[in-house]
């Protein structure tokens, strides 16, 4: 895993409407995880989120957030990290 990288500008997050409010109130947590998983792509994102029912994707401002001083790291499989997003920096999208 690589420590500490500068992401891309967005980073997308697969999930379900059932989990937005909870999103919306406290923003992405690890929920049973060690850090929140990002995808590069909304296509990724949507898969991910397909597993528990119909996806919603969502969009973070990773930018931003490194800006601010958030860490984020890379899996050797791609994916990125980070412990929390805030919901400040996440767009709530439509249905995938």
């Amino acid at each position: 895993m690589a420590f500490d990288v500068v992401p891309p500008s967005l980073l997308y997050h697969g999930t379900v409407a059932r989990n937005l409010p909870g999103i919306r109130a406290d923003g992405l947590r690890p929920r049973g995880r060690v850090h929140v998983h990002l995808s590069v792509d909304r296509e990724t994102a949507a898969t991910v989120g397909a597993r528990r029912g119909d996806p919603v994707v969502l969009t973070v401002d990773a930018t931003g957030m490194h800006r601010h001083g958030f860490v984020f790291y890379r899996a050797v499989n791609g994916v990125w990290l980070i412990d929390h997003v805030p919901p400040r920096w996440i767009t709530f999208g439509e249905s995938a």
